[in-house]
């Protein structure tokens, strides 16, 4: 569960399905929230890191979202999603570049 951190939710619940720490691999769903979603059943996240010929890391996210019968997102509410779930990966990357030996 992810306690606010800001914004309009208060919490979130999100289902562990996939962990591969070898392939660098997870996929995750967020089942529950406060406000529930009135439009989203629920959303599906994969994660996968790759290394990058710079020494680095590439972070590849996919989000698939399942709606709530009879309903249609628009791509507005898609990008919104999707910069969400963006910036908590901006926090995790400064947090690890801050952090290198964590």
């Amino acid at each position: 569960m992810s306690k606010r951190l800001g914004g309009h939710l208060k919490w979130m619940k999100h289902r562990i399905d996939a962990i591969d720490s070898e392939k660098l691999y997870c996929k995750y769903t967020l089942i529950e929230s406060e406000p529930s979603f009135q439009k989203v059943e629920c959303v599906v996240y994969e994660v996968k890191f790759e290394a990058s010929a710079d020494g680095g890391c590439v972070c590849k996210m996919n989000s698939e979202y399942h709606t709530k019968e009879g309903v249609e997102l628009e791509e507005e509410e898609i990008k919104k999603g999707k910069d969400k779930a963006l910036g908590l990966f901006k926090v995790v990357e400064e947090h690890l570049i801050a952090n290198p030996n964590y």
